[in-house]
């Protein structure tokens, strides 16, 4: 792990090099974790399990007693630096000591109360130290997924798939998407998931109309859509799946509608490739939703990285466009939502290649029950 902890560490520098720092500020929980493997928390918005502070000769991680332990023992290629009085006021004296000029920190996980105290406590300091703000720039080397990396993205997944397998051949009518979901959260635990990648989505009907849903008391009825959109986390990586399911025969309505999405998945599967634009294979799938007649009925973008995070870049959406490199694992996750029938949304895990993508699912696309 250090070997691979200090490769990361040169590739970031070579990036502060090139973007003139002299240091460099990690807040959000994945890059923490990636460039050090300290696995502490943060919880919510508000709270910090601590920071990495990168130079070019040095690397530091500045957390609280809590973490203390924790720290020494996960992150043995960094000087761990407890600090009793808050971060703000560490980082004023040692990024003195370190003699950083230039310190850039990520401007999207740095509040503005947050920054005006780091600003207040540099002040006082007399540390005339310039912030600058960064985007990305850790996210971008995590875009491309090492072979350890995919590999723990499967486990994760096969994990999901087989919880799903379970409690799938289990649904009857009249249960609650509650009891559903529980299922699913309960039965990823107890195979061994640290945790969900998010919480779970269990609609029926036309609850299933809501991409986001959250489930309720209502019970699942015969012949009506039942949409699971799950995770497991499992060694910090994040699965996410989607299927739809029915119970009882399927109206001529619920078939159109699942044959479109599934087209449609297929048809951008087999466009992903090494130097494929992302906003083109979003095309893919979208121009065919929209011919088979349902246009404005997929509202959300095709998919998304994953990783140590369950939404990460690239994205595979209209709205921004990017290139597909090998490496990348990406979701691919067309729906179509009808308001007061319900919805379909079919999502796989793939691994970019070279020549193609390597479908991590293993699990069945079938609405079939009895066919998974």
């Amino acid at each position: 792990m250090t070997d691979l902890i200090q490769h990361r560490l040169a590739e970031i520098r070579r990036r502060m090099h090139e973007q003139g720092l002299d240091g460099l500020l990690v807040l959000v929980e994945e890059n923490r974790r990636y460039l050090s493997g300290f696995t502490g928390e943060d919880h919510q918005f508000d709270e910090s399990a601590g920071g990495l502070l990168i130079t070019n000769r040095s690397q530091v991680l500045l957390t609280d007693s809590r973490f203390q332990i924790q720290a020494n023992h996960e992150a043995p290629a960094y000087e761990i630096l407890i600090y009793p009085n808050g971060l703000a006021k560490e980082l004023a004296k040692i990024s003195q000591t370190l003699g950083i000029k230039r310190l850039g920190f990520e401007s999207n996980r740095v509040s503005v109360q947050q920054h005006l105290n780091i600003k207040k406590e540099l002040e006082k300091a007399a540390n005339q130290l310039d912030l600058i703000p960064l985007e990305t720039f850790v996210e971008a080397l995590r875009e491309i997924k090492s072979g350890d990396e995919i590999e723990k993205t499967r486990k994760a997944l096969l994990l999901a798939e087989d919880v799903f397998r379970h409690v799938a051949k289990k649904l009857k009518p009249g249960m609650s998407e509650k009891a559903v979901a529980w299922a699913m959260e309960s039965g990823m635990r107890h195979a061994g998931a640290q945790s969900l990648s998010f919480p779970v989505i269990l609609a029926a009907g036309p609850n299933s109309a809501l991409p986001h849903a959250i489930p309720t008391d209502r019970p699942i009825q015969s012949g009506e859509p039942i949409l699971f959109d799950w995770g497991a986390r499992l060694n910090g990586y994040c699965s996410d799946s989607s299927r739809t399911l029915i119970l009882g025969k399927p109206d001529d309505t619920f078939l159109t509608v699942f044959h479109t999405v599934l087209e449609a998945q297929q048809k951008a599967i087999a466009a992903i490739k090494e130097g494929a634009s992302t906003k083109a294979v979003d095309a893919v799938a979208r121009n065919h939703i929209h011919a088979k007649g349902f246009e404005g009925k997929f509202g959300h973008g095709l998919g998304h990285g994953t990783g140590l995070a369950v939404h990460e870049a690239p994205r595979l959406s209209p709205l921004r466009e990017s290139v597909l490199r090998s490496g990348m694992i990406v979701t691919v996750e067309p729906g179509i939502y009808l308001p007061e029938w319900g919805g379909v949304r079919i999502e796989n895990q793939v691994a970019v290649t070279a020549d193609g993508a390597d479908v991590l699912s293993r699990l069945s696309t079938t609405y079939q029950i009895d066919r998974i």
